[in-house]
């Protein structure tokens, strides 16, 4: 069973190129194609969104319409897919949930409209003819196929031995709703699953990624600290008892990086290319950047990168607490992008104002322009008070930024501390306030200055080997795992009284 290959039908609720507002997208393009690789027969379905246009993409339909239980009852949906590429992407059809929504997240009624699209995603497999071996589902908006998996499909022959992984990107999102959604989703009789050791307002809530955790043959995350943090009340979101318990079927998994996809050997966005062997072109392209965003172009000053979303959970609270400072006493530059919270596009405009020439601050996302921030900083900071995984900081090492990171999550498990005479890939700070993170730029600027260190440090951040090829491996092993759990019978977590 081991070396045969396994059908994986993998559910998100976006993917790249087509529907995107973040890291979930980036790892729904690049995981199935690096699975497909190894030889698993890997098929991804998504809603089809509004800004999903069948014509504009090509997509072909392939079902008309197929009955989707819904509600004590039946609504029909339609299926398209994408033009050949290297692995099969359905799109879910329904007008009234997707088709006439421009948007992705955000209404009233997202949990009817996840639960009708994941559990038509099964739904669509019978009627292709295609039986998955194992789901594969993301976040809190698929978190119900391990659910149905385990009752109303448990003795469905064509869904009896299809196993469940249930991967969490981030634990604070959790899909919370009414008894309502359960009378939706076929499983009312059920009722709520209550933990003793679960928040009394946890327990009287529907959350469907508690109902992930609970009934997925394997769980993951996207880094193995996070999985360790998780099991600790400050980072466990109310659902750290749950996951205890389920102890022995979480495994943290790193999401790493498609190595053809970003490689500033060739990557079309940048002035110039070089290569972990050959740097020195990199300098042209810190030229370039200075020049682009409105900075003194200066050689010897560290120029320091910095892509977020402006918000608290990515550090913004402690580095605008210090940022002023580091312009004042610090021989540095900032470029920092990203959109966010109003407070922080005000304090970075006045910034930006009073030290014209030192600090640049774009207020919006562009990907050309960040990959020209990691190609041409000479320091990419990442002060997020939690990360999961992280996919920023991969980026930039892989561009020969070297990171400046909280010690957390994938940022602590992919950052290697530059502490002589271990060269390091980076440096970290603990604990998570100001003066630790201005102490870690300030220790970073100070090596810069040093450049045959320097140049240590970025090639061992260049020739990290987290990839998307090694995420695959894993996730290949453990699909084989959950299947043989599933296959043994391996039991719940707990039965309901």
């Amino acid at each position: 069973m081991k070396d045969s290959p396994l059908n994986i039908l993998y559910l998100s609720a976006e993917i790249l190129p087509y529907a995107a507002t973040g890291g979930l997208a980036q790892v729904a393009a690049a995981l199935p194609r690096a699975l497909r690789r190894l030889g698993d027969d890997v098929r991804v379905i998504i809603p089809r969104y509004g800004l999903i246009q069948p014509e504009k993409l090509g997509l072909k339909r392939v079902l008309d319409a197929f009955p989707v239980p819904f509600e004590r009852d039946m609504e029909n949906a339609g299926l398209w897919q994408a033009p050949e590429t290297d692995i099969p992407v359905y799109f879910i059809e329904h007008e009234r949930f997707f088709g006439s929504r421009q948007g992705i997240y955000s209404f009233p009624d997202d949990g009817e409209r996840f639960v009708f699209y994941t559990r038509a995603s099964l739904e669509a497999a019978r009627h292709l003819g295609w039986r998955p071996d194992v789901v594969h589902s993301n976040e809190w908006h698929t978190a119900l196929a391990p659910n149905w998996l385990r009752t109303i499909y448990a003795d469905d022959p064509f869904f009896a031995e299809t196993a469940a992984i249930y991967t969490i990107h981030n634990l604070a999102y959790q899909g919370i709703f009414g008894y309502r959604i359960l009378q939706i989703a076929g499983i009312e009789s059920m009722g709520f699953i209550a933990h003793p050791e679960i928040s009394p307002s946890l327990n009287q809530v529907v959350s469907m990624m508690a109902r992930g955790i609970i009934f997925a043959d394997v769980i993951t995350t996207v880094s193995p600290s996070y999985a360790e943090e998780i099991l600790t009340p400050e980072f466990g979101e109310g659902l750290d008892p749950l996951l205890r318990d389920r102890q022995e079927r979480l495994f943290g998994v790193i999401v790493g990086l498609d190595a053809e996809a970003w490689d500033p050997a060739t990557d079309p966005a940048l002035p110039c290319h070089f290569d972990a062997d050959d740097l020195s072109a990199r300098g042209q392209c810190k030229a370039r950047l200075q020049e682009e965003v409105g900075l003194q172009q200066d050689a010897k000053t560290a120029l320091i990168g910095l892509t977020a979303r402006l918000s608290d959970q990515k550090g913004l609270d402690i580095l605008t607490a210090v940022l002023e400072p580091m312009l004042r006493f610090l021989p540095v530059q900032f470029i920092i992008m990203g959109a966010g919270e109003e407070r922080y596009h005000h304090h970075l405009d006045d910034l930006q104002r009073r030290h014209p020439g030192q600090l640049a601050f774009v207020p919006t996302y562009n990907e050309t322009l960040a990959r020209r921030i990691y190609a041409g900083s000479d320091i990419f900071l990442m002060p997020s008070r939690r990360e999961p995984g992280g996919l920023d900081q991969l980026k930039a090492m892989r561009y020969g930024a070297v990171p400046v990171v909280h010690a957390t999550g994938g940022l602590k498990d992919t950052v290697i501390d530059h502490h002589p005479p271990e060269t390091g890939s980076g440096f970290r700070f603990e604990p998570y306030d100001c003066m630790a993170l201005y102490a870690a730029v300030a220790r970073a600027v100070e090596v810069f200055h040093h450049p045959d260190i320097w140049r240590g440090i970025q090639q061992n951040a260049m020739r990290h080997e987290f990839t998307i090829d090694k995420t695959a491996r894993a996730y290949r092993d453990l699909y084989r795992h959950a299947r043989s759990l599933k296959l043994t019978g391996q039991p719940l977590l707990w039965k309901q009284d």
